[in-house]
């Protein structure tokens, strides 16, 4: 008995089908399997008004949380918030203005949280800006540098009473695999000589894992933890700045291989979840983490005395001493 003509072009259709979603699924990375519920704890998340933040907010508020949006656009965060209610029925969603590109506003957003808030029990350092044209924050620093790591500095020193005093609790800093290409340039630091936009990120990524690896050591036996993360290569607005996503026609041309290769932002949501509820994790802390895993760092990553000098020029940058 002979085959219909079209069975084996279906049957072929339907493997390569099946193999393109499995492949998918393996390049969408680790996803957190935890049961974990946080009623009665507050969040604190940058970067809350879209991608990978939003994502993480949404399903921090159905956990039973507090969350705290902290946005510097506040129609979008409004615009999320309305989301976030809708979806998890959580109607204890806070906006709080906070541009990381403004030491002034930073200071003015602590000096609230510390005022109105009893206690900060997960702080999620997200927001962050890539590759863009050479700019300056309010306070003169190279745009990457100044707000991917020492506004997220100064933020984090001056809640840390705070979270100190609502241990156990946590830190989490959003990193990326692009601190492998980094290197602290101490010689031109706010790449005010030179400035090149793919060194500067990952220069302001490493500063990430070098500032979580120093704060670690100095959290010890606080009952606070602190780790840093890869959240994958997630298709995002953070990628507005790169030429290739400006292109229609690029876009268009590749956009099977974007979605075959770039996770969601709820994908790229999985690991900071992981770092922020897993009980598996009580008590880790100085770690770097990559779906949902522990992951080895750069050797430059790992160099304390690079941690250290960072964080005096940071410190006295920030004017936090």
């Amino acid at each position: 008995m002979s085959l219909p003509p079209y069975v084996v072009p279906l049957s072929i259709f339907g493997t390569a089908a099946g193999g393109i979603v499995l492949l998918k699924d393996y390049m969408s990375g680790g996803r957190f399997s935890g049961k974990e519920r946080i009623p009665g704890k507050t969040v604190i998340i940058t970067g809350a008004n879209t991608g990978i933040g939003k994502e993480t907010a949404k399903e921090l508020a159905r956990r039973g949380g507090r969350v705290i949006l902290a946005c510097r656009d506040l129609e979008k965060a409004e615009q999320a918030k309305a989301e976030i209610v809708l979806e998890t029925a959580n109607r204890n969603i806070v906006i709080k203005k906070l541009d990381l590109a403004s030491m002034g506003s930073i200071r003015a957003f602590a000096k609230d949280i510390n005022a109105s808030e009893p206690h900060v029990d997960i702080l999620i350092n997200n927001a962050g800006i890539m590759r863009c044209p050479k700019m300056l924050t309010e306070d003169g620093f190279e745009m990457q540098l100044g707000v991917n790591h020492l506004g997220h500095f100064l933020l984090t020193n001056l809640l840390l009473d705070k979270i100190k005093a609502s241990s156990p609790s946590r830190i989490i800093n959003v990193s990326s695999l692009a601190h492998t290409r980094g290197h602290i340039n101490f010689d031109d630091l706010n790449s005010a000589k030179s400035y090149d936009p793919g060194a500067a990120y990952a220069q302001s990524k490493l500063a990430n894992v070098l500032f979580t690896r120093e704060l670690a050591k100095k959290l010890e036996n606080t009952g606070v933890t602190v780790n840093s993360l890869h959240p994958g290569v997630v298709k995002t607005e953070l990628g507005r700045h790169m030429s290739f996503f400006k292109s229609t026609v690029s876009s268009f041309l590749l956009s099977p291989l974007i979605w075959l290769l770039l996770k969601s932002p709820v994908q790229g949501a999985q690991t900071t979840l992981c770092c922020a509820l897993s009980t598996e994790l009580e008590g880790i802390s100085g770690k770097y983490f990559s779906d949902c895993k522990e992951k080895e760092v750069a050797e430059q990553a790992k160099d304390d005395e690079t941690a250290k000098r960072l964080w005096a020029i940071s410190e006295k940058w920030t004017r936090l001493s």
